[in-house]
């Protein structure tokens, strides 16, 4: 028998949630098949098989509450799967398809995701009585929810503003898109222009990129980049390593393995550790303006917003040009006020006089 085990859930998390199995006892199992799946206070998880068999016994049920390292499941490795396969007739292939879409195969087939509790209640449907209906909140939810008060509890949050003229940025992803595309192979997007506007600006303040550590200061000499993906679990902040030495090519790499990796549910407990700086962009979802809270212990959290048309004054005339607020919220304790104005000024400039050279062309 090989035994199916909860896996590492990362430096603070001691316990998740089954939340669906995607085998029954009796199913056939191969490897890197998705056997079930697991949440835990940061992220959702898969466990895949690495051995063939059957799925003799489920030890754990759903909703359960599981360690890592725990055994939840037994395979039975004696029954040679691969030769069993080798005589199902082709009327049979239809139905072993459609069972390996809905069972979790590896194949590469678009798994539907299994049923989750979600606080959120969507049916308008009108009620012949009133009423009110409770929904556990998800592991993931409780998390955020505890974060998000710790920081408010912990730092002095304080918010800066600015605003920032985009032309420079659109005129040079109009004019260098396809070059840029054809070289790397991939888009050149707003984001690697804010990330490495960031990180220019934290290695000339070095404060923003450092965090307390009890009684010390604890600085860094690279930039590990927090950039905040929305899911339908809720927001996550999974890290881009390095950005300090990445190229904008790398960087746009980067956030797209992240970002697709986080709707997935592919994330390791080691994407979401040891961020020194993060991002957030309500922009996309039509956000003008907001203060954002420190993804602890972080010290510094940078806020894009909406790009919209408004008149400013060039040269003492008013012209119409896309701008964007900025928002940066720090904690008090350790980054001064000065500290935080001038970063977000260096940002601005940054952002503002983009060059060919810069994004690799």
């Amino acid at each position: 028998m090989f035994e199916i085990k909860v896996p590492s859930l990362g430096e603070s998390d001691t316990e998740a949630t089954l939340i669906a199995w995607l085998k029954d006892v009796g199913d056939e199992i191969h490897v890197d098949d998705i056997i079930a799946e697991i949440e835990s206070d940061k992220i959702t998880m898969e466990i895949t098989a690495t051995e063939s068999g059957i799925l003799q016994e489920q030890l754990a049920a759903e909703e359960d509450t599981v360690e890592p390292g725990q055994v939840i499941g037994l395979i039975d490795t004696s029954v040679d799967v691969a030769a069993a396969n080798t005589g199902v007739s082709e009327a049979n292939e239809p139905e072993e398809t459609t069972t390996s879409k809905t069972k979790g195969s590896s194949s590469k087939e678009v798994i539907p995701a299994p049923e989750t509790k979600d606080e959120t209640i969507t049916d308008t449907t009108p009620l012949a009585e009133r009423e009110q209906i409770s929904v556990p909140m998800t592991r993931l939810r409780k998390r955020i929810a505890t974060r998000l008060k710790e920081a408010q509890n912990t730092a002095a949050m304080l918010t800066t503003f600015n605003e920032v003229n985009m032309q420079p940025i659109m005129d040079m992803r109009q004019q260098y898109q396809e070059e840029f595309t054809a070289k790397f192979g991939v888009k050149l997007g707003f984001m690697s222009f804010f990330v490495k506007a960031c990180v220019s600006a934290c290695a000339e303040f070095p404060t923003v990129n450092a965090y307390i550590d009890g009684d010390d200061v604890l600085y860094h000499n690279y930039i590990d980049m927090g950039i905040a993906v929305s899911t339908d679990n809720g927001l996550i902040v999974p890290v881009l390593r390095d950005t300090g030495v990445k190229s904008y090519a790398e960087i746009e790499q980067g956030i797209i393995a992240l970002a697709s990796k986080a709707r997935e549910g592919g994330l390791k407990p080691d994407d979401l550790q040891g961020g020194t700086f993060s991002i957030t962009n309500g922009g996309i979802f039509g956000s003008m303006l907001s203060t954002p809270i420190l993804n602890t212990p972080q010290s510094a959290i940078l806020g894009m917003h909406t790009i919209t048309q408004r008149a400013v004054v060039e040269d003492d005339e008013i012209v119409a040009r896309p701008m964007m607020y900025l928002a940066m919220s720090y904690d008090h304790r350790l980054v001064d006020g000065k500290e935080a104005v001038q970063f977000l000024v260096h940002v601005k400039k940054i952002l503002e006089n983009p060059s060919k050279e810069a994004i690799g062309l």
